[in-house]
Formats: structure tokens, sequence, C-alpha cells
């Protein structure tokens, strides 16, 4: 640019805005044209298509119209139609063929002039009392704010499509009977002259097992993780560090699948074993044995919370607590740790949010049946295993079997916001500033 090659304190903004302010003449409008081209592009095509077809191809009904959108579509890309090829399918398909080559060729065209036009915009109209700096800060902010915007909007979507399924849920089953029933059994008929037409939705059993093998994986996790923190960031060399941290945090990379075998093929048949070894009835499918594989995947994520915050406690506590006479144990649980308790007590309850969520290892390890005990070693299920068993098979989409799956994740959902509320109240009530 030549005309910054002089005096820049003759600039409104630094150089380097104006280049930003070029760039963003040229990007935007190609962005904008790209992502109208990929929304309105098959629906343009489609419409086209279906407007070249004989009269006698025009009047279809929505299902059947579907139907031949999918065949010519399928006549055009060299797949199985569903029915006879006639010639005026056949003259759909080469025309649909003709107009996404013509669209393959249009895009990168229109995109290269839309971006050579916007650089030669940019050239002309930048010049020293250009505000370029505002105007590239301006797009940014509307930027941010369009993603914050979306997560939002993301977010409540889901929220809302949840509730309204669920308060067409409590339409057919009062909401007493599912927050306070003792049984779960769902088990609603599909043709009225079907046995079994009457079912039982008391969501009790389901929390008292998501409760279950949480707390046995948190009972696993939250020693395991919190000493592994203190050892690394207290106790542990350079060396060592660096290597059993990466391997530590490998644990939270492993699928839950892959969680769920190991229950189910090893750690279950251990647990059974045991306890009869010592005169105990234990089910082959148990909470004790999802909750132990539960709580070794929750390990690294205790473990890396609570090392990040030990590591942010300020030098001068300990410096402080060696010199008024304390050993390094005693510096370490009577002044490390308690400054960094809120981040560790948020880190356990966001780990308890993860446990309330899992699902495959449950549904390996501990099984589908909803009982009410609180016996580890029988098997119990949980509030996403159900929802995943509710929303699987063949019944009607408004049968309140199906419509249960949304109140359980609508109950869900306020568990693990609470949890998380009430992470956020301790780490912010019980938070300690030091310079």
């Amino acid at each position: 640019m030549g005309m910054v090659s002089g005096d820049c304190r003759r600039l409104h903004s630094l150089p380097r805005y104006y280049g930003y302010y070029v760039a963003m003449l040229t990007a935007l409008p190609a962005i904008l044209l790209l992502a109208l081209w990929i929304s309105l592009d098959q629906s343009l095509i489609t419409h086209l298509v279906m407007a070249s077809l004989p009269q006698s191809m025009q009047p279809l009904p929505p299902s059947e119209q579907s139907l031949l959108i999918n065949d010519i579509r399928n006549l055009a890309t060299g797949n199985i139609t569903s029915g006879e090829i006639s010639p005026a399918l056949q003259a759909a398909a080469d025309h649909y063929r003709h107009l996404m080559h013509l669209s393959r060729l249009l895009l990168p065209t229109a995109l290269f002039l839309l971006a050579i036009g916007g650089i030669a915009l940019g050239l002309k109209v930048i010049h020293p009392d250009r505000r370029a700096r505002p105007a590239v800060e301006r797009v940014i902010r509307w930027g941010l704010i369009l993603s914050a915007s979306i997560a939002i909007l993301t977010t409540l979507g889901i929220v809302l499509s949840v509730l309204f399924e669920a308060l067409r849920f409590f339409q057919k089953v009062p909401l007493a009977d599912f927050l306070f029933g003792l049984e779960w059994s769902p088990q609603i008929a599909i043709r009225e002259d079907q046995v079994g037409a009457s079912g039982a939705f008391g969501v009790i059993p389901l929390f008292a097992g998501t409760l279950l093998i949480a707390t046995i994986a948190l009972s696993v996790a939250v020693p395991i993780g919190l000493l592994s923190a203190i050892y690394l960031a207290e106790f542990a060399t350079p060396r060592v560090r660096t290597w059993v941290k990466p391997l530590l945090e490998i644990l939270a990379g492993i699928p839950t699948v892959v969680y769920g075998f190991f229950a189910a093929l090893v750690v279950a048949p251990l647990v059974r074993a045991a306890g009869e070894s010592i005169g105990l009835e234990v089910s082959s499918e148990s909470a004790l044995a999802a909750g132990l594989v539960m709580g070794i995947m929750l390990i690294p994520f205790i473990s890396s919370l609570s090392d990040d915050v030990i590591n942010a406690v300020p030098g001068a506590m300990w410096d402080g607590s060696l010199a008024m006479g304390a050993t390094h144990a005693e510096t370490i649980f009577r002044v490390i740790v308690p400054a960094a308790l809120p981040g560790i007590v948020g880190g356990v309850l966001l780990a308890a949010s993860r446990a309330i969520g899992e699902t495959m290892i449950v549904v390996m390890a501990a099984g589908v049946g909803a009982n009410l005990t609180a016996n580890p070693l029988e098997s119990v299920t949980t509030i996403t295993v159900q929802i995943v068993t509710l929303l699987v098979g063949d019944q009607e989409f408004d049968s309140p079997k199906t419509l249960a799956a949304f109140a359980l994740g609508l109950v869900l959902f306020i568990a693990t916001l609470l949890l998380n509320v009430l992470a956020l109240y301790v780490v912010r009530r019980y938070r300690e500033a030091y310079d």
C-alpha cells in the first residue's frame, strides 16, 4: 500500500488495520454468497427440475413428490431408483445433472469475481483519513455477538423442544405420579386389544440408580484424582510429571464404549467372583462394577482441574508457611489445599455432572432393570439409559412411553444445571483473591 510508505503519523489507524479492512471487504461478501448458495442451491435446482416435468406429473401429493425427487437424484447420480425409468424421468435427471454441473461452475466463478471486486473496492476507498480500526473492530464485535447468539439460541432451542414434549407427557401422566412413583415400567400397548395397556412412570428408581452409581464413581475418582493432583503439583519431579500427567489424561480420551466393554468383561466378573468368595450374592450386572469403571473414567477430570488450581496458588503462601516452621506435608494440606478448595470442589461437581450423564458404561455393566435398591451388588439403571431405551423401537411418537424420554431429559437437564450452578456458587463464594 503506497499510501502508508510515508509518514505513518498521518494515518488515522495503524497500517495493519487498513490491510484488515481490505481483507474484510474481500472475504465477507464471498462468505455470505457461499452461505446463501449452499443453503438455496438444492431447493432452487429441485424447484426448476419439478417445474420442467410434464403436467401429468405435476399435481402429486407431498409423499409421492418426495419419492419422485429422490428417484430423479438417484438416477442423476447413477444410483438405483424405486421404480421403472420413464423418458420423462430420464429427462428430469438429465436436467438435474445439467443444473448441478452449472452450479459447480458458477459458484467458484462468482466467488472469485466477488473477491476481486472486494479487493478493488477496498483499495479504492481506503485513504489516510479512513477510520479502518473502528470498522474492523465493529465487524469483529458483531462476529463475536453472532457466535454467542448461535450458542445461546441452540441451548434455548434444545430446552424448549424438550420442555414442550415433556408437557405433552405430563398431560397423559400426572406430575406427582412421575416425580414420586416408586415403580418404573413404561409398557404401553400399541393396539387397543394388546395386553399391558397401562404402565408405571415413577422416576424414583431411576433417580436412586443414578445417584448410587454416581456416588460409587465419585468415591473412586475424588480421592485418587485429588491425591494424584497433589502428587503431580507438589511432590513429583519435572521428569516424572512430564510422563505421568499425559498418561493420566489419556484416560479422558478413551471412548466410553471401551470402558463399558472393560466393565462388562473384566470388572463385573471380578466383582461377582470376589463377592461369592465371601458368601455374598452378586448380580452379573451390578452398580458396583459400573461405578468402579466410571470412577476410573472420571479421574483425569478431577486430577487435571485440581492440578491447575493447586498450581495457581501463589508461591508466597508456600514460602510463608515454610518460613513459619511448617513441614512440607503440613504446608500442602493446611495451606495449599484449603486455598485451592473452591476450584477443587467446582471440579468435583463438574465430574458429578459427567457421571450423571454417562450411558454406555451403565448399559453394559449395570443393566437396564429399574430396581429401587441401595445395594451396590444388584442391577440398577439410570435416567440416561432409560432415555435411550425409550427412543429405540417402533413405538408411536405420541405415546406416553416415547414422551417419557423427554420428561426424563428435562429432569436430567435440571439436575445437571443445578449441579453446575452449585459449582459456580462454591467457586465464587469461597474464592480468595491474592496479590
